[in-house]
């Protein structure tokens, strides 16, 4: 299938349901697929060829959900781009990906004159949500849309953070994002009376995933633009949301909020957390709170996303409630569209006993073909058309995976990666750093918070608070120290290398650092 299948369908079967519910504008499938073709028919007007890439620097909106159908329509490639980021960061992504058009944002006008500054002369054309847009999609003429790009043609491109400070483009097809759709409206049981709340950011696969699969179905897509706490819980009674997936951050200030269980949520059938380690605690108030069952995910960008959920086989009901608990709050077993193996350093299947520890290996029609001119790093993400997740885990006689560490540096705060190279890079840029370790450190709120630990050059004095504010000009805010420690000097092994686990283990002495 082709994602302009999905909208398709909805509009054949529920053109006069509502398709989108949010601030500005309140559509039926009918009048949504309308917008969709006008915006279709505009990008290739405005000169989009099959394959061009069109990026998307906006917050959540109803215009967001046309931009991510419209660009796939007229088979173009939709780059969304993490709001959080600064200017600089946003220009190695227009830079990386090509991109010939920007649709934008007002709110982000400096960071993109910025973007644009720094790829000058080949900056894309800027169309700014609001009235631009408006003018932009009213001019576009009525010719039918010819079929766009065949099923394994790139969709999406998603960048993550690259360990040598260059953002990396993950591909993913419109049969990946599609049979990721099919496998979650299987596993979580969507129909059309599902009404999913867009609250996780729409850059971020945590949410984006839900574009495809509740207009699969005819469900209504409850768009909240920013997370505010007071505002997402009345949004949830209002719009009688039904299911959504936050990240434990989110859902942290949620169950604090001191009106969260003044009121019930009736319609509320499925929450649904993923992107950052989760505390069972939290999973625990969760339920309380809401009085929903709870599911926890694991997955990638690079497997559109999930890999697993915590959803219980049937004879695992009948256990005990704490029995019950251990399940919920573990890693999971695998997701509908893929294979999935835990395997030692030879490649061979670890002991399914929960002891044994391993990295997660998988398979399937959502996993990536791989990253946007980068076939080394394809290549190195791949064995025997195995994708290597980096994710260490131990898995049970059920099949139910709980990771217990990475492979590899990454921070995972709040939901967002980052990699501890690419903030030392920034550090090292400070004329008095000598040498830099950034390191994720426990954090209630965030799951991990990111921690610089410096050496100054002799006779050099720069505090903590003007190394933060060094790197705050130089990375978007999550990727900014939280706080920075200095030593004499780091510790290193036998063979001169700093030894960076030695350095963790200092700081999460007395915790369980697991990552979901």
């Amino acid at each position: 299938m082709h994602i302009a299948d999905t909208l398709d369908r909805a509009v054949r079967l529920w053109p006069d349901r509502e398709a989108v519910a949010s601030p500005c504008a309140r559509l039926t499938y009918r009048e949504f697929g309308q917008r969709v073709g006008a915006l279709a028919r505009a990008l290739i007007e405005a000169g989009m060829v099959p394959g061009g890439r069109v990026a998307l620097l906006l917050p959540n909106s109803s215009v967001f959900l046309e931009a991510y159908h419209a660009i796939a329509r007229a088979g173009g490639v939709a780059v969304p781009i993490n709001t959080r980021l600064a200017g600089r960061e946003v220009a190695l992504i227009l830079e990386d990906s090509g991109a010939d058009l920007l649709l934008a944002h007002p709110d982000f006008e400096p960071v993109v004159a910025a973007a644009l500054d720094a790829v000058a002369p080949a900056a894309p054309r800027v169309v700014w949500s609001g009235e631009d847009y408006e003018a932009f999609v009213a001019g576009a003429g009525s010719s039918p849309l010819p079929r766009s790009a065949g099923d394994d043609e790139l969709a999406h491109l998603y960048y993550t953070s690259g360990t040598t400070g260059r953002p990396k483009g993950v591909m993913l097809t419109h049969r990946n994002v599609v049979t990721h759709a099919l496998g979650t409206v299987a596993e979580l049981q969507l129909t059309d009376a599902d009404r999913w709340a867009h609250v996780a950011p729409l850059f971020h696969l945590a949410d984006a995933w839900a574009t495809f699969a509740v207009t699969m179905v005819g469900g209504r897509h409850v768009v909240v633009p920013r997370f505010e706490a007071t505002e997402v819980l009345a949004t949830f009674r209002s719009e009688g949301v039904t299911l959504t997936n936050l990240i434990p951050t989110m859902l942290n200030e949620l169950v604090h909020h001191p009106d969260a269980a003044a009121a019930g949520y009736p319609a509320l059938r499925l929450l649904l957390s993923g992107g950052a380690p989760i505390a069972p605690q939290l999973v625990r108030r969760i339920m309380e709170t809401f009085g929903c069952p709870y599911v926890q995910t694991y997955g990638m960008t690079e497997t559109s996303p999930y890999l697993t959920l915590s959803l219980l086989k049937d004879h695992l009901r009948q256990l005990p409630e704490e029995e019950q608990f251990r399940y919920l709050s573990r890693t999971g077993r695998e997701f509908a569209t893929v294979s999935l193996r835990v395997v030692d350093d030879e490649g061979r299947e670890v002991a399914h006993d929960d002891q044994q520890v391993g990295e997660i290996w998988v398979r399937g029609d959502s996993v990536t073909p791989g990253y946007w001119n980068d076939p080394q790093a394809t290549a190195d993400a791949f064995e025997d058309g195995w994708l290597k997740t980096g994710d260490l885990a131990v898995i049970d006689a059920e099949g139910y995976v709980n990771i217990v560490d990475r492979r590899k540096d990454l921070i995972v705060t709040g939901g967002e990666n980052v990699y501890s190279t690419e903030v030392e890079y920034a550090l090292f840029e400070h004329p008095d750093v000598l040498e830099a370790a950034v390191i994720g450190v426990p954090d209630e709120r965030w799951g991990e918070a990111v921690k610089a630990v410096v050496v100054l050059h002799p006779g050099k004095t720069a505090s903590a608070d003007q190394l933060i504010a060094h790197c705050r000009a130089r990375l978007s805010g999550f990727k900014t120290p939280k706080s920075v420690d200095f030593l004499d000097a780091l510790p290193r092994t036998g063979s001169g290398k700093l030894f960076k686990k030695g350095l963790k283990d200092r700081y999460w002495r007395g915790h369980v650092k697991r990552v979901h």
